[in-house]
């Protein structure tokens, strides 16, 4: 069981690192949400491990030994690592889900750039399907159409997060934006970052990105109606908060740059208030023919791990050590190259 200190001190970091997941939390049965917000702070500390620190590639290798040692039962001495060691225990978490999305931090470090659609839902896939794939074990369902639509549901909220950031990711030197779709606008790479505007073709690419997210929203919603009935408000939750941030892009003309979406107080309430309805109706409604398609080629590894499919999976631990053994190189000439300009200076 997780220690109520370190709980305590997971929903801190959840209450000011991520205020939609938080105000989604709310409607989730404890037995969940408890677990769920030790999750969502390993996540976070992973998160941010990377995001804010200036030497990535080590952070990621970093979180690599939190997570060995989470797995043997012998966590760092800190609240977010044991409560996180406490949920693996409790709830058996395949080890590949984690690592999938250790494996998108690691691309992250590496300032990895998607050509197509595809590739960018292979990160997506990592860094927050992983994590709807983990909710579903959480609340006990290892039913692979259930998990195919919550990989659904976190690929959508992913590509929303990247439409409302194309502005700031791309003052940062960092880009998400497929690369095909720049070429197509007569751009490269390297002509958007040194200038990032909004113009009409990097709007239509975030109008696109939304497209998408509502899509796989739309799919998402199937999926409730296979989770347990305590569990489907905060699920709704989710996906209208998220969704929301997309619409105030929307409304913004696709301009992520002279503004950052967010959603105010009572839009979430209200959106909380739409959840409870929606996930009432989903006791006397049919349940709809979208809960049965095909997963996203993307996420197969990810719902094949969850459901305890491993000879259908991919090779997972191959892709991961591959991804590390890259970090671990360009880690190494960080070092070198820090080392070279002390010894210049000197």
């Amino acid at each position: 069981m997780i220690d109520p200190r370190d709980l305590a001190h997971c929903e801190e970091a959840i209450r000011h690192g991520s205020l939609s997941f938080h105000a989604a939390s709310r409607l989730l049965p404890t037995k969940v949400r408890d677990p769920a917000l030790a999750l969502y702070a390993f996540c976070r500390l992973a998160d941010d491990a990377v995001d804010l620190q200036p030497h990535k590639a080590q952070a990621v290798l970093s979180l690599r030994d939190r997570l060995e040692l989470a797995y043997q039962s012998r966590p760092l001495n800190a609240p977010a690592d044991r409560a996180f060691a406490a949920m693996v225990a409790d709830f058996e978490m395949p080890r590949a889900l984690p690592e999938a999305l250790l494996e998108g931090l690691a691309w992250d470090a590496l300032g990895r750039r998607y050509a197509t659609e595809s590739e960018l839902f292979d990160y997506c896939a990592r860094v927050a399907a992983a994590v709807g794939a983990m909710m579903c074990v959480l609340m006990r369902v290892r039913c692979p159409d259930a998990l195919a639509r919550a990989c659904d549901l976190g690929v959508a909220m992913q590509l929303t997060n990247i439409a409302r950031d194309v502005g700031e990711d791309a003052m940062e030197g960092r880009l998400y934006l497929p690369t095909e779709w720049l070429a197509e606008a007569g751009l490269t790479p390297e002509q958007f970052l040194e200038n990032p505007r909004p113009t009409k073709a990097i709007r239509q690419m975030v109008r696109r990105l939304l497209v998408q997210a509502d899509r796989l929203y739309a799919r998402s919603e199937a999926g409730v109606s296979g989770l347990p009935r305590a569990v489907r408000p905060g699920i709704f939750a989710a996906r209208y908060i998220y969704a929301g941030i997309g619409e105030q892009v929307q409304k913004a003309g696709y301009d992520s740059f002279t503004t950052r979406a967010h959603t105010s107080k009572s839009q979430k309430i209200g959106w909380l208030g739409l959840s409870v309805l929606r996930s009432g109706a989903t006791m006397v409604m049919p349940r709809s023919a979208r809960l049965y398609a095909k997963p996203l080629e993307e996420v197969q590894f990810l719902v094949d791990a969850a459901a305890r499919r491993p000879l259908q999976a991919r090779s997972r631990p191959e892709a991961f050590i591959n991804a590390l053994a890259q970090l671990e190189m360009h880690s190494r000439r960080q070092k070198a190259a820090l080392i070279t300009g002390a010894e210049t200076l000197s």
